[in-house]
């Protein structure tokens, strides 16, 4: 973690709270009249020629006055909610708050936690025209909300708009205080964890053909943007590049997307399918809409293992759940379609995914079970440099009698592996070897035949 960033961005937030202080403190007192008829001038804002991030930001969107003034008031509750104390002020007429401060009450947090009709009072107070012009800071084509910036939580449908709660996003919360990107924790509002590795490409084994089809992946993220906007082909592809990798498992797929993001310095997120499904009606639609909400301009890699599960072949509409099932489908398609950053799909059987998916995918790609001269390269490099192989094994022999893929390999090594360290040996016998062979083909059904 950059402490210098940390601190630059104190710095800055520290002068732009102090700013918001002041103005808040004019706007009130003026509203009650408390000035003696004399006109307050407001305090400048302070200068962003800083290196902070909130700086850059500041900069980069050229903000004015009032959308400065709303991004903070959005961070007052998080950086220093004594701020908005002033918002308790009672309405002795009515023996309550004022209507027109907005506010609510959060769960836990003891302080004010404000709306949209915060921001209204704040840049507007009782000016009509300038709470109606207040309202395009929140439409779509605004950058706060274009860009996950901020957002106005929506109100139950028979509330006002600006009854709605103002917050920052925890992207650019993350981006203002530390300086750098939010990465969401696994939970029930984000089913979905980060996933890595420590290897590289030339670790990955796959048939040459899988490899090429890799490459043209590799290519989208490298030259993906150029060709939208510099080719200017914006209006004639969609943005984000969708795939789908399909054969047995253990045979490369989260691994390829693993050393995708590690390449090119993305973060990859395996989708937890089991927190997303829900059998009761629209909650899918909804689990997932949280993902790709959250994923929105991160230029996140998403990776949906056995996606039959979730994107499998609709059915036809013979009851009411077989609409809902077919509306699901359609819905993620739909999502899909829209994400601008790469979508893996990953299944063992390609033909249970729906077909109206597999129109929409740049590739579809097939990992099939290593070849022999394939699996010796695996049983050859997965071995820790430090055991020893017993003289009786032979791992050309392995690889061309037993047909296993990469992910049951390195089963078999870590078994046999264990069973070396339980006996006080750096040995490797082909006995252990033979059992973790057994144990592998047992998951399948299969026998060992030697």
């Amino acid at each position: 973690m950059d402490t210098h960033l940390i601190a630059a961005n104190a710095a800055a937030l520290q002068a732009a709270l102090q700013w918001f202080a002041k103005v808040l403190q004019v706007r009130m007192q003026r509203y009650f009249e408390e000035a003696d008829g004399a006109q307050m001038d407001e305090p400048p804002p302070p200068a962003t020629d800083d290196n902070s991030v909130f700086s850059q930001i500041i900069r980069h969107y050229k903000m004015s006055v009032s959308e400065r003034l709303l991004l903070l008031l959005a961070l007052c509750p998080h950086l220093q909610p004594q701020l908005l104390d002033i918002f308790y002020v009672k309405n002795s007429t009515y023996d309550r708050g004022f209507t027109e401060f907005g506010g609510i009450k959060g769960n836990q947090h003891g302080g004010f936690l404000p709306t949209g009709e915060t921001a209204a009072f704040l840049l507007a107070a009782n000016d009509l025209l300038q709470r109606l012009q207040l309202l395009q800071l929140f439409s779509p084509n605004h950058f706060f909300i274009r860009d996950n910036i901020l957002k106005l939580v929506s109100p139950h449908t028979d509330e006002p708009m600006l009854s709605g709660a103002l917050q920052i996003t925890p992207e650019y919360l993350s981006y203002f205080t530390h300086g750098i990107p939010y990465q969401p924790h696994y939970s029930a509002q984000f089913p979905a964890k980060q996933i890595r590795t420590g290897l590289d490409w030339k670790d990955l084994v796959l048939d040459p053909h899988t490899l090429t089809e890799v490459e043209e992946i590799r290519t989208w993220i490298e030259h993906g943007n150029t060709l939208l906007r510099d080719w200017k082909m914006e209006s004639r592809i969609k943005p984000g590049y969708r795939a789908l990798f399909y054969g047995p498992p253990g045979t490369g797929k989260s691994f390829t997307a693993c050393l995708l993001g590690k390449t090119f310095g993305l973060d990859v997120y395996r989708i937890d399918l089991s927190m997303i499904v829900s059998k009761y009606i629209g909650e899918t639609e909804k689990n997932l809409a949280g993902v790709f909400d959250q994923a929105a301009n991160k230029n996140w890699i998403l990776f949906f293992d056995e996606a039959d599960a979730l994107f499998g072949k609709r059915s036809a509409t013979n009851s009411s759940n077989d609409r809902y099932a077919n509306q699901e489908v359609a819905y993620l398609l739909q999502r899909i379609e829209d994400f601008p950053g790469l979508v893996i799909l990953a299944t063992n059987l390609k033909a249970n995914i729906d077909e109206a998916f597999g129109r929409r995918f740049q590739s579809m790609i097939y990992f099939p079970v290593p070849s022999p001269s394939q699996r010796q390269r695996l049983w050859q490099q997965s071995f820790p440099q430090d055991a020893e192989l017993d003289a009786a094994i032979s791992l050309e022999e392995l690889a061309r009698k037993h047909e296993l893929a990469g992910g049951s390999i390195i089963n078999v090594v870590q078994y046999s592996c264990l069973a070396a360290l339980k006996r006080n040996s750096r040995t490797i016998l082909l006995k252990d070897i033979h059992t973790g062979i057994r144990k592998e083909f047992s998951k399948e059904g299969k026998t060992l035949n030697l």
